[in-house]
């Protein structure tokens, strides 16, 4: 007869993955989980920090595999008809997109969901690292998202919030602290340093036949974001790069303190920050990326416990 569960066959580990910050590169997040969850590896604990905690909360919420084909779908007008633009606070207000994601989504309290969630913050006043485990689901992912310059910051619980990346690109300590044993880190900054606003998305954009009024408001922005000459690094180059530059060093500098098991790398390194309608590649290079290191994963994971009882 094979041995029971608390007859010798130890427990599986808790597995919790910290999903970084990495804009567009995000949706690479996606295609890991999807293919961790198909090596039968289910991890319990999620933290997530800005592109992060949105898919993160996909997966908590049980629409990953929907919000994925949404995503792979979306093209460069499509991204752009989301985005609602404003001087206030931050290029793009970020409501429109959340609330589109209201609109087609349940969003229940944290506190109900079977798995974990913990989403990282910054608080715009005192620069403290802000761990948001409580309230609704939405709520948490969009206060984790607000790139200075970029998305506007949200108030949350009276205090307005910045994008977890400022302080925690890479959440492992968020993920340990939520009970996880193994840590499945996804660090999509080590590539960021020289990515910014993708050169070919206007073409793009004008190649989709936009209306007028988006014609005329996609070439303001351009016009403002771009240098006269286009050689000189115009506002939205200096912009991103300074915040992948500081992203990329806190990364190194908070893994080397807190080394999660295993760091997943995705090789994306052509994707600037705002290129979203790119989803398709990103999902399958994070598919491709599971399967590369799934012997170093199930090292430390083991096989699914209903193989060992």
């Amino acid at each position: 007869m094979s041995p029971q569960v608390g007859e010798g066959v130890p427990s599986a580990p808790v597995v919790g993955l910290a999903l970084g910050s990495g804009s567009a590169r995000g949706w690479a997040h996606i295609g890991v989980i999807q293919a961790l969850e198909e090596m039968g590896v289910q991890p319990q604990v999620v933290a997530g920090t800005s592109i992060g905690a949105i898919v993160g909360s996909a997966y908590v919420t049980g629409v990953l595999n929907e919000f994925g084909e949404w995503v792979k779908s979306l093209t460069v007008k499509d991204v752009f008809g989301l985005m609602d633009f404003s001087l206030s606070g931050g290029m793009v207000k970020g409501e429109k997109l959340f609330n589109f994601f209201r609109e087609h989504h349940e969003d229940p309290d944290m506190e109900s969901l079977e798995k974990k969630l913990v989403t990282v913050a910054t608080d715009m006043k005192s620069g403290r690292e802000i761990w948001i485990t409580r309230g609704k689901v939405l709520d948490a992912a969009r206060a984790s998202c607000a790139l200075p310059g970029l998305f506007s910051p949200v108030k949350v619980q009276g205090r307005w919030m910045l994008d977890g990346g400022l302080v925690n690109p890479v959440p492992v300590s968020a993920a340990r602290a939520m009970g996880a044993d193994v840590v499945i880190a996804v660090n999509l900054n080590a590539q960021l340093v020289g990515a910014h606003l993708s050169r070919d998305t206007r073409s793009q954009v004008e190649g989709e036949s936009p209306t007028e009024e988006e014609r005329s408001i996609w070439q303001k922005m351009m016009d403002y974001f771009s240098s006269e000459d286009g050689t000189d690094p115009g506002f939205f180059d200096v912009v991103a790069s300074s915040i992948n530059i500081m992203q990329d060093r806190i990364t190194r500098s908070r893994m080397a303190g807190d080394p999660p098991e295993v760091t997943l790398i995705p090789l994306l390194e052509d994707f600037a920050l705002m290129d979203f309608h790119r989803a398709k590649e990103a999902i399958e290079e994070g598919r491709s990326l599971v399967k590369r290191y799934e012997a170093d994963i199930r090292a430390w994971v083991g096989s699914p416990l209903a193989d060992r009882v």
